[in-house]
């Protein structure tokens, strides 16, 4: 599955969003290492912020980077475990249209690998919201690196082969067009 290096590079814009109650940017090392892996890719960095573990205000920054058509693609990291504070899935599950389940199954058995049984605890999950994709990751950074090395890059990559989530982008708002 290789790099089609006869097709274009489309970069897509991603904003990245770190969930968190503690977290500043001059301590999140998880978005930082998400926009650095984005960058270097060769995609744009869009936006960057953080909130706090409230639903309300991760669903909201969800809306508006959703509604704003300068952006592509939401990458969150942070919320996705099962304590009572993470609530970044219950977030995502207000806005999204449709899931990409693969997502989330890919990511626990790549995750597996490295950290066991203890990946059952991530929610770690993926869609899509009025043409926009949305990836919800865990808050460590390697559960980051893990997730754009061994997926995000190469699906957000359009010269991947056999196919990639940016050749869909053209068609991911049909069902709006036939309302």
């Amino acid at each position: 599955m290789p790099i089609d290096e006869t097709q274009p590079f489309l970069p897509v814009n991603i904003a990245v969003l770190t969930v968190s109650d503690t977290r500043d940017l001059s301590t999140d090392r998880s978005g930082a290492t998400l926009q650095d892996r984005i960058e270097a890719a060769g995609h744009r960095c869009a936006a960057r912020e953080i909130v706090k573990d409230e639903a309300e205000a991760i669903e909201a920054l969800l809306r508006r980077w959703i509604a704003d058509p300068a952006i592509d693609c939401v990458i969150t990291t942070g919320g996705t475990g099962i304590t009572g504070r993470d609530v970044t899935p219950e977030a995502f599950k207000r806005v999204l249209e449709k899931e990409i389940e693969g997502f989330g199954e890919l990511f626990r058995m790549l995750s597996y690998a490295k950290i066991g049984t203890s990946t059952m605890q991530s929610r770690a999950l993926g869609g899509v919201a009025d043409g926009t994709y949305l990836f919800a990751l865990p808050g460590s950074t390697g559960a980051c690196k893990d997730a754009w090395d061994d997926i995000l890059k190469f699906q957000l990559d359009s010269r991947w082969r056999p196919c990639n989530l940016v050749e869909l982008m053209p068609r991911l708002k049909e069902h709006l067009k036939a309302a």
